[in-house]
């Protein structure tokens, strides 16, 4: 698998497929990544600040910069209704 994340426009994510498993397995990571979602939903919220979004679909590890406007317990919502499932999220850079 690669290494590398590409870089690709929101618009995109939409036609995406996410398979249902976790890509990470470390209990730390994963609550470092819930900490990360939820400032990154406060600075779109209060401040529109576009943050990076680093996840995977079924094909390859994809990078996101867009807004974060909402987080359920399974997805990040971002403009327009295109959501990402949380546990496809490797990291987010803010």
């Amino acid at each position: 698998m690669k290494t590398t994340f590409d870089a690709i426009e929101k618009e995109q994510i939409g036609t995406l497929k996410f398979p249902s498993n976790d890509v990470l397995n470390d209990a730390q990571l994963i609550n470092e990544r819930n900490s990360d979602l939820s400032r990154a939903l406060s600075l779109g919220n209060l401040e529109h600040t576009k943050i990076k979004i680093y996840f995977e679909d079924n094909q390859s590890r994809k990078l996101v910069e867009t807004t974060v406007w909402g987080v359920t317990d399974k997805r990040v919502i971002l403009k327009q209704g295109v959501v990402i499932p949380i546990n496809r999220v490797h990291k987010i850079s803010l």
